[in-house]
């Protein structure tokens, strides 16, 4: 194997060169697996999340500073009666060594994401948010000056800001949910040269959002025994399952996967409802009301209402290979769960975050887990408070904004495609 990684489809067994590939060409409805020629996990001395660029589909690297940061948790620990947890934050925490300055690890997708697109010379990328994934995003455009659309809900375009300005940023608003920017940013990807970023199918978020698991388990010594997530889509889950089954196959660091341990928001909780009625495809009877649930949620970036569950190698898979447990956290447990994470760690979560953390307190209460096992938590957002403090913020102007279920006419294409020619025009000047 000469190159640094291939694809492999588990599907068909197939193995390629990777061209910004998103789906097996032989038609498997599978996601795809990156397979590294080095097998042996050896931390680079490199900013960020770039340590781990040996399992990154990368070649080369950003000078961006921000990576998952992992320590010993001792307030947390002792308040929830745990001997070994390892915190796993990605956020901004100075103190830590913390430097994701939109204080999301949605940054460990974005940054690999965008250096894979622009070394496969695959055109200018479309995303859809339901906020933090967009705000990484912009961030690294700002940063590195790659032109990225972002198709997000109306009534979140206000977490689109970036700590230096983003000037080749086009921002989409939709007056809908989650799912109507996802629809239309299909529509946005059949102008020419626009791809979409692709979801769980990009090797480049899943393996960057994996090494949360790398870094977790360096910083311990082993593999955990648990790993505890809140999950939209799942894709942080299932990259998890793959980083830990690249550790097991170097042979360092244990010999068994972690059990997943992964959380949604009620009411708005369609993969653990499919999960308890031990079901391969998600219903709508998992989803009862759902605009109307996804309207009552506090943590709102974990409402996809089309995750990757029942696809080969998809979240359902994951827990199954780990012998996992999935939770449904309300509201008012999170909020508690986030006051507990300020009191004993001092640092503020993202509610994504403090659903996992609800999720940790409720395992350990109803005896789910060994409270002297290892535990890996990956924090998945937090340091909103300082970062307002530290940092210049930039708000990213909406350049449209359209209806739900808005199809790419006329005067939208031709608007979008102006923009992207501008683009194209920057890239040349």
């Amino acid at each position: 194997m000469r190159e640094k990684y291939l694809l492999r489809c588990p599907g068909c067994g197939r193995s390629f060169p990777d061209r910004y590939t998103l789906d097996c060409p032989s038609g498997c409805d599978t996601l795809l697996r990156t397979i590294y020629a080095e097998r042996r996990l050896t931390p680079r001395n490199l900013p960020g999340v770039f340590r781990y660029k040996d399992w990154l589909p990368v070649e080369g690297h950003l000078r961006v500073n921000a990576g998952p940061v992992s320590y010993e948790s001792e307030g947390l620990a002792r308040e929830l009666g745990l001997l070994h947890l390892t915190v796993t934050f990605s956020g901004y925490w100075p103190e830590r060594g913390a430097g994701m300055e939109t204080c999301s690890f949605k940054e460990l997708e974005a940054q690999p994401t965008v250096l894979r697109l622009r070394e496969k010379g695959a055109g200018v990328i479309q995303v859809s948010s339901a906020g933090n994934t967009g705000r990484a995003f912009c961030q690294v455009s700002g940063l590195t000056g790659a032109p990225v659309v972002v198709v997000v809900p109306t009534a979140v375009a206000d977490r689109l800001w970036t700590t230096v300005p983003a000037e080749n940023v086009c921002l989409i608003t939709v007056d809908g949910d989650y799912s109507d920017s996802i629809a239309f940013g299909r529509e946005v990807c059949s102008l020419p040269g626009i791809v979409p970023e692709g979801g769980a199918k990009n090797v480049a978020r899943r393996d960057g959002m994996g090494t949360v698991m790398l870094d977790g388990a360096l910083a311990a010594g082993r593999l955990p025994d648990y790993y505890f997530q809140a999950v939209g889509s799942g894709t942080g889950g299932i990259a998890a399952w793959e980083a830990a089954e690249r550790m097991v196959a170097d042979g360092r660091f244990g010999s068994r996967l972690p059990e997943l341990h992964l959380s949604q928001n009620l009411p708005f909780v369609p993969m653990v409802r499919a999960w308890e009625a031990g079901r391969r495809t998600i219903v709508a009877e998992d989803m009862p009301d759902a605009e109307a649930s996804i309207a009552r949620v506090y943590a709102d970036v974990l409402t996809n209402r089309h995750p990757p569950w029942e696809v080969r190698g998809g979240v359902r898979d994951a827990l199954a290979a780990s012998g996992g447990r999935m939770y449904a956290v309300g509201n008012e447990d999170a909020r508690s769960a986030g006051r507990l994470f300020v009191e004993t760690e001092e640092i503020d979560l993202d509610p994504a975050a403090a659903v996992a953390v609800a999720s940790l307190a409720r395992a350990v209460e109803k005896g789910f887990i060994d409270p002297g096992k290892r535990i890996l938590l990956n924090v998945t957002g937090g340091g909103y408070e300082r970062a307002a403090e530290d940092l210049d913020r930039y708000p990213v102007e909406p350049f449209l904004r359209v209806a739900a279920g808005a199809v790419l006419d006329g005067d939208l294409r031709d608007d979008i495609g102006a923009w992207l020619a501008e683009q194209e025009v920057a890239a040349y000047a």
